[in-house]
């Protein structure tokens, strides 16, 4: 058996996923399929990206309005509320711009990717000599200069780039699920 986020990974679920290997086989290549044509449209990707962002901005601020007007009566109402109104007119100014959205966004992925990037050099370096260490030390330098290629691109990469993120997490998600499906056709069930 093995184990699984839900726990134990049964005869049972490998039965009933191998009876539906066809329907993660179509997934998957639907999934590539957007994939590729994100690739090809990174610009409109962009902008899908940020609208959707920017709808769960909306919707996360209106709930948090109407959840600081439930407890008026609490010092931290204003708070509340004020963090209500900061997500709700963000996610309405990144439907209005969304390339400048984008751009925000961006740099805050590049600034992101520096500091984590430097954050693992330093972890790796503080579990030296152990084999481990070299694995983190090459994963912070890795993540350090994708942040420095997003940053020395940007502004003018954030038109495409967080496009060209949801092209590759599509495509590679999309691959993963069709070796999964034949993976799954051909595995045989335990007795």
């Amino acid at each position: 058996m093995a184990m699984t986020l839900g726990g134990v990974f049964t005869r049972q679920d490998l039965a009933l996923l191998r009876g539906k290997w066809g329907i993660l086989l179509a997934f998957g290549f639907s999934i590539v399929a957007l994939g590729l044509l994100a690739f090809f449209n990174v610009v409109i990707a962009t902008v899908a990206s940020i609208y959707y962002v920017g709808a769960s901005m909306l919707v996360a601020g209106i709930l948090q309005i109407a959840h600081a007007f439930q407890l008026r009566g609490w010092r931290s109402f204003l708070s509340w509320l004020m963090i209500g109104l900061v997500y709700a007119l963000a996610g309405v100014l990144a439907f209005v711009n969304p390339l400048l959205a984008s751009s925000f966004l961006t740099l805050l992925l590049a600034i992101s990717l520096l500091v984590v990037g430097l954050l693992r050099i330093l972890a790796g370096l503080s579990l030296r000599p152990t084999k481990f260490a070299s694995w983190l030390l090459v994963a912070g330098a890795i993540t350090l200069f994708v942040g420095v290629f997003v940053l020395a691109g940007w502004p003018l990469n954030s038109r495409w780039f967080i496009g060209l993120l949801l092209a590759m997490d599509l495509t590679f998600h999309g691959i993963a699920m069709v070796i999964f499906a034949i993976a799954l056709r051909n595995t045989p069930i335990p007795e």
